[in-house]
């Protein structure tokens, strides 16, 4: 047996220790994993027990909901709301705002996450999981937060991370002082270090993006994946394909072995035409992450951390991964902005 095993929860209160915290952010960071712990029990039953579908009802999106992802947003308001250290939440599958019931004292933390990601393709067993963003709050007093608490630009956040549920559970976060990752281990019900400080490589050999909208894309995308398909593209030819359409499981492969996720912006919903990925749950917690690692996140012509929100479903294009990757589709996103 490994005597030197470490757990999320021995990392967190090191962390605590080393920068001479009070416990607050620990208590936050504790029910998160307490919390992704129940959506991955949850998940690994997907098809025996009746959490399959949708629910009839539709989010913000104006997208079906479905009934993991109204569970799994659940299980994230009610670990959170209760602790006393969070004064505000956000979560894609609201509209408004999550504010914490009177009942309970509020803390100096706002969290925001997107409870499920890639839930539709659960029914095919697919990876999916949650992304969520932590930052500390902006509005003044000891009550409830407000919605300019959730609309700070990327590089404000606290902390950030996500979690993969697929063959295995595995929580990934930083603090801004590097990534690392941990695996649940089911026999003993604790997430145990597996991947120590991740650095992306800075240029890979991996671009993930659906080829159905090539014709949608404006001229500067087509001919990036024209060329990394090309032999004009000396570096590492040609790139490979690997595109599984959930955000965090391409996200994670990328982020250990190199390469590039792109959704670009596009002309096929004329109602979104700016791009589909959403910048509080989605794209920002993912970049605060990938910079962390040593990568980079841009919408094509400026980078996602700088930008600052306007509305709490706002959506950009996030072109993600290696840095030299994605500084070199910006050079072609720029060049042919059309």
């Amino acid at each position: 047996m490994n005597e030197n095993i470490v757990t999320l929860e021995r990392h967190i209160l090191e962390e605590q220790r080393k920068y001479g915290g009070r416990g607050d952010f620990s208590s936050v960071l504790s029910q998160l994993v307490f919390a992704a712990k129940i959506v991955s029990a949850q998940v690994s039953k997907a098809g025996l027990v009746d959490i399959l579908g949708n629910t009839g009802d539709t989010n913000i999106q104006g997208e079906e909901v479905q009934k993991l992802d109204a569970y799994a947003n659940n299980v994230f308001i009610n670990a959170l709301n209760y602790i006393g250290r969070v004064c505000v939440m956000a979560s894609e599958e609201e509209r408004d705002i999550i504010l914490i019931p009177d009942k309970y004292p509020k803390g100096e933390y706002v969290v925001m996450f997107d409870p499920l990601d890639g839930s539709s393709n659960v029914d095919a067993g697919v990876s999916i999981g949650t992304i969520f963003s932590i930052y500390r709050r902006k509005s003044k007093g000891s009550g409830n937060g407000d919605v300019e608490d959730c609309l700070q630009p990327g590089y404000s956040q606290y902390a950030a991370g996500y979690i993969i549920y697929s063959t295995s559970t595995i929580f990934v976060y930083t603090t801004g002082a590097g990534v690392n990752g941990f695996t649940l281990d089911p026999a003993v019900g604790e997430f145990i270090l597996s991947y120590p400080d991740i650095r992306i490589p800075e240029r890979g050999k991996i671009y993930s993006i659906n080829e159905g909208y090539y014709n949608y894309w404006k001229k500067g995308t087509r001919e990036y994946i024209d060329y990394l398909k090309s032999d004009e593209n000396t570096i590492k030819k040609p790139y490979s394909l690997r595109y599984i359409g959930s955000l965090v499981a391409d996200f994670h492969r990328n982020l250990l072995y190199g390469g590039i996720f792109l959704y670009p912006e596009d002309t096929k919903d004329p109602k979104k035409p700016t791009g589909k990925l959403r910048l509080l749950y989605e794209a920002n917690p993912l970049a605060y992450v990938v910079e962390q690692a040593g990568g980079y996140a841009s919408t094509g012509y400026e980078r996602i951390l700088d930008i600052k929100p306007r509305d709490l479903h706002q959506r950009v294009p996030l072109i993600i991964g290696s840095k030299l990757d994605v500084l070199e589709y910006e050079k072609f996103a720029k060049r042919n902005n059309m």
